[in-house]
């Protein structure tokens, strides 16, 4: 099976927030540089998954 770019991204960003969230907020700024993933480019695929889950 092969994602896109931004849907690994995502799935990676996903993982990190149940990863490291304990129960509280996490900032995109904080999973990015976990993650090696430019925050502008994260929030784009944030945007998107918003967008398709309500």
């Amino acid at each position: 099976m092969r994602f896109s770019t931004k849907g690994r991204y995502g799935l990676r960003a996903m993982i990190d927030l149940a990863v490291y969230s304990n129960g509280e907020h996490v900032t995109l700024a904080s999973i990015a540089e976990r993650q090696g993933i430019s925050t502008n480019y994260l929030e784009q695929v944030f945007s998107t998954l918003e967008n398709r889950a309500g």
